[in-house]
């Protein structure tokens, strides 16, 4: 993508106020389809766009949760940074498939947690756990989010789901696992989790530390 092109799809989405995790995921959707063609996305048509997403769904055969987060950002830049007023493609409807969630049960847990050598990868699975985060909440934990006053003892979320910011649940032994990792990390930067390059943790790295710590044995 054109640096200018990309500076105007950023700015946009600056101003829409779209979080840090929506903004990345949206620009490498259309990265991946100018990618495809080799082109810049000002130059491809609608049937190029639209036969990218038969590729997406018939040969590389995306999960239809990928597919639509694509769709979805590559349907902001086209209609929001090159005014484009119709768009003849789309994403297919969500497969509808009743199924219950799987529930692990507090011998299960404790045996994940104990299979998990690094502080920071078992306490950020445990702050997921004991207060109720989605990934994409926990990573963007910053120290100011933990509200330890005895008389909160809450963590504030910040932009999740649906750009709203809500509170949850701080228990005591979840704020002893805190203190513990912050005595022995002292994480530099704004982020309570941080990652490679200054920034946090990401959600294929939290995915990873739950994967690995299943295959273990008990």
């Amino acid at each position: 993508m054109a640096t200018e092109l990309r500076k105007k799809f950023e700015n946009y989405m600056t101003l829409q106020r779209f979080s840090t995790n929506t903004r990345r995921s949206y620009l490498t959707s259309v990265k991946g389809l100018a990618a495809y063609y080799k082109k810049s996305p000002d130059l491809l048509t609608k049937d190029q766009i639209k036969k990218y997403f038969q590729y997406l769904i018939e040969e590389r055969k995306l999960a239809w949760a990928s597919c639509n987060s694509r769709f979805t950002g590559i349907s902001c830049f086209y209609k929001n940074v090159l005014k484009w007023d119709e768009l003849n493609f789309y994403c297919p409807p969500r497969p509808r498939i009743k199924q219950l969630p799987t529930i692990i049960s507090e011998e299960e847990v404790k045996r994940l947690f104990s299979a998990i050598n690094n502080l920071k990868h078992r306490v950020v699975l445990k702050t997921l756990y004991s207060a109720g985060l989605r990934v994409s909440e926990v990573i963007c934990l910053k120290p100011e989010h933990i509200e330890s006053d005895s008389s909160r003892m809450m963590i504030r979320v910040e932009q999740g789901k649906g750009r709203k910011d809500r509170y949850t649940v701080l228990s005591q032994h979840l704020l002893l696992e805190l203190k513990n990792y912050w005595q022995k990390y002292r994480p530099p930067g704004p982020w309570l989790f941080p990652g490679k390059k200054k920034y946090h943790i990401c959600t294929e790295t939290v995915s990873s530390i739950f994967r690995n710590a299943k295959k273990k044995p008990a």
